[in-house]
């Protein structure tokens, strides 16, 4: 059990890569916090793990709250003790964004708002939980838009992802002395229900963007989750502030 008596907070795991990781995390024997804004989803995912004989709490979740923030890593340090591991996986890429000159500003402070600032905020909560327990590790989902640029803009996601490697960055140098690694996974396209926003499931855009990747396919959650169940495991004792990318070999197709 590479993940036994480790507790572990997993935002948006109902569904996607998220859950992929909160089923292989619990296999693996942590207890999983779900922190998920679907009621239904994260439920689910909950009861899952629970029926295979894990152990799993669901806390519906917005993210973006600070007052929904405190009440997760208080409902983790009271069913389980405390918290060992964050992964701040949860995102929005809505097909209302674009580029600067065009995407609604109010879509860009909502975009900054789960994917920059929800990071921030569990990190600042839970971070004091890790203290108490010597040492956690914390996983930040970016994307390959944190490092390439694309010719169908996105830019509230892009510019939100690339500033979670920077934060992940500080984090990793200010509490890796304090036994709290930090580290970034950088997934190129992912068969997920939010990937179809952005043309991921067979037509005219998605087939330009799977020529990107030599595999010749997008990747699936469960290989996503296997890198992050590294990066929660003490196996990773040594990996701090690294920006991971996972994406079939995307970013280095020049042609």
């Amino acid at each position: 059990m590479r993940l036994a008596g480790k507790v572990c907070i997993i935002t948006g795991a109902g569904s996607g890569q998220g859950r992929a990781a909160a089923l292989r995390f619990a296999e693996e024997g942590a207890s999983v916090v779900i922190a998920e804004l679907d009621t239904a989803t994260g439920a689910s995912a909950a009861e899952e793990i629970t029926a295979a004989g894990g152990a799993a709490l669901f806390v519906q979740t917005d993210v973006s709250s600070e007052e929904d923030w405190r009440r997760v890593v208080a409902a983790a340090a009271e069913r389980f003790g405390g918290v060992d591991v964050l992964y701040n996986n949860a995102a929005v890429a809505p097909a209302s964004d674009g580029s600067v000159v065009d995407v609604p500003l109010e879509v860009w402070d909502s975009v900054l708002a789960v994917n920059l600032t929800g990071p921030m905020l569990g990190c600042r909560h839970a971070i004091p939980q890790m203290l108490r327990r010597g040492g956690g590790s914390i996983i930040n989902t970016s994307s390959i838009r944190a490092f390439v640029g694309g010719s169908q803009p996105i830019d509230s996601y892009t510019a939100s992802k690339g500033a979670l490697v920077s934060l992940t960055r500080s984090l990793a140098v200010v509490y890796g002395p304090q036994g709290i690694r930090a580290n970034v996974i950088a997934p190129g396209t992912i068969r997920t229900p939010m990937a179809q926003v952005h043309d991921a499931h067979g037509d005219a855009g998605s087939q330009m963007r799977l020529a990107r990747y030599p595999v010749g396919r997008f990747g699936e959650p469960a290989e996503i989750a296997d890198l992050a169940l590294y990066l929660a495991s003490d196996e990773s004792g040594w990996t701090n502030g690294a920006a991971m990318v996972i994406d079939g070999g995307a970013m280095i197709n020049y042609v």
